[in-house]
């Protein structure tokens, strides 16, 4: 698998130019199909199948995720960064399941699985703020694991706008994890940082600026 920006018509270009690359061994991609994945929008509108790709190198084939999905979940990443960013901020998850239009269940099962995630999510993005975009993280910790995770992520967050250009948060959070945010498997994380490029695709689409609709990180005084 391999995120691509949400401009399918300017992956299609990148793909049939050979300007993809395999993320296991580097060489080029070509095209390969579709797959029949679908993804609920906010809007509660469905979107039907996703491209995918075949390396000419090592012949593995790659399905190409939009910044805007995560894998394994229906749902657009919008709508669950920012669940996961009004639950921090001491929502209940009913009232933030009537605020995004989804079943309780379906926000109760983000939130478990954030949790159980967290100090995974939390490291992987303090590592890729101090590699990749050279943030000195001195962040106070907060009521929760969860809280400190997005805390971390709303700050390597604006450092990555200021360095790559605008672009909404949840782009950027589906990039950097590889859509492995909340995703059910043993690893669902990348062992090494995210690549310059994985970062760089998910944050340098003049959409609007990152947004985490009115979460604050709160970064520690030095001593």
């Amino acid at each position: 698998m391999l995120m691509v920006s949400i401009d399918a018509a300017g992956v299609e270009r990148q793909l049939r130019a050979g300007e993809l690359a395999c993320p296991s061994c580097v060489a080029m991609l070509r095209p390969w199909g579709n797959v029949p994945r679908r993804q609920r929008r906010p809007d509660g509108s469905i979107e039907r199948g996703v491209r995918c790709s075949r390396c000419t190198g090592c012949r593995t084939t790659h399905v190409l995720l939009p910044v805007s999905a995560l894998r394994r979940r229906l749902d657009a990443a919008e709508t669950i960064v920012l669940a996961l960013f009004a639950h921090v901020r001491g929502m209940g998850q009913r009232k933030v399941a009537a605020g995004i239009h989804r079943h309780e269940s379906t926000v109760r099962g983000w939130l478990r699985r954030a949790r159980r995630l967290a100090a995974a999510i939390r490291d992987l993005f303090a590592r890729l703020g101090h590699e990749r975009f050279g943030c000195a993280l001195r962040l106070s910790p907060l009521e929760s694991t969860l809280a400190d995770a997005l805390n971390v992520i709303g700050m390597v967050g604006q450092a990555a706008v200021q360095q790559l250009g605008p672009a909404p948060l949840w782009h950027f959070v589906a990039g950097a994890s590889e859509g492995g945010l909340l995703c059910n498997t043993s690893r669902p994380f990348p062992q090494a940082p995210a690549q310059p490029q994985a970062a760089a695709s998910a944050v340098t689409t003049p959409i609007t600026t990152a947004q985490t609709e009115g979460y604050t990180a709160r970064e520690r005084p030095p001593p």
